[in-house]
Parts: C-alpha cells; structure tokens; sequence
C-alpha cells in the first residue's frame, strides 16, 4: 500500500481541479496546470479533494498511485503558492544583474554570460550576489536554477561558483609543502 497514494490532495478555496479521461487540469490564483496521468490509475474529483486510487495490483500500480498523486499536489501548490529556488554567488567580483528580462552574470569569464528565461519563469536579482528563479511549474523552475547553476558550479578547493542557498560545498585541502 502506498501511504502517499492514499491520502487525498486538499484543494483549498479559490483552486478548482477537474478530470477529463486521464487528465487533470488544476486551476488557482496564480494559472492554470495539467498533468496526464497513465493508465494504471483512477483520479476522482472530491468537493475540497482529489484522490487517485490504483487499478490493480500490479508492482507498475503501486509505482504510479504515489508518483500521481505527488504530482497533483504540486500541480495544487504551483497554481496557490508557487515554486520558488535560489541562488547565492561567491567568488571575488562574480555578480550577477537584471537587464530586462535577461540575467547577465559576471563569472570571472572571458564574457559575460546572458540567460534569458523560459516562459512561464521570473529571475529576479535582489542583490548582486543572489539569484530568485519562481515560478508554478516545479520541473521548470528547477530546471532553470540549474542552467544558471552550471555556468560556474562551486569548486572544492575556495567554494567559488554559483550554489544553492543552503548548500554545504565540502572543501578539499590544498596541497602541503
């Protein structure tokens, strides 16, 4: 039994969902989601919640029950909330600035690097060294703070780079004399 499959996904007031064969389509304050769900699971709509219970007892069942019903609820949390990464940069005159919709970043490069975001996602720079990526799609949000990530992931030996806020970057020793 999957105890995440079996508790229902709470819709709060203003979030309405609906079911169309496999799909679910959540709306709230901040958009409109969908999520298509396979074959190995039924999705009922509640009054105030949605539960998805698994056609058989199949191992591939069991697997989907869970994975669908998280994926509802964060359908239910990006559309009240929204999902929301970020960034902190450090190293010695690395920064990072808003020009309009695109992210320029200074990272010690030759260049400096311009990103601009995905549909649907706002990078926001609320001082030089820290990076806000939001936004109601969980999979896009962190997707994008990994892109900006990957242009200068910390290093071992200082912890220069672009990290995760809360991060812990083990630091290596340097060599002995």
């Amino acid at each position: 039994m999957s105890r995440i499959g079996k508790k229902p996904v709470g819709l709060p007031s203003g979030v309405s969902a609906s079911v169309s064969g496999q799909t679910v389509e959540v709306k709230g304050p901040k958009g409109v989601r969908s999520f298509t769900a396979t074959d190995d699971v039924t999705i009922t709509v509640g009054q105030d919640a949605v539960n998805v219970e698994p056609r058989g007892t199949s191992k591939r069942a069991r697997q989907q029950w869970g994975m669908s019903r998280t994926m509802i609820a964060n359908l239910v949390t990006g559309v009240t909330a929204g999902f929301r990464k970020s960034l902190e940069i450090r190293g010695v005159g690395y920064r990072a600035q808003m020009q309009g919709q695109t992210l320029k970043l200074n990272l010690g490069l030759s260049h400096d690097v311009e990103y601009v975001a995905p549909e649907g996602i706002s990078v926001s720079v609320p001082k030089p060294t820290e990076i806000v990526v939001e936004g109601i799609d969980e999979q896009k949000v962190g997707q994008v703070a990994a892109n900006i990530r990957e242009w200068r992931r910390p290093e071992p030996y200082k912890g220069k780079g672009i990290r995760y806020a809360g991060e812990h970057i083990f630091i290596k020793e340097g060599k002995k004399k």
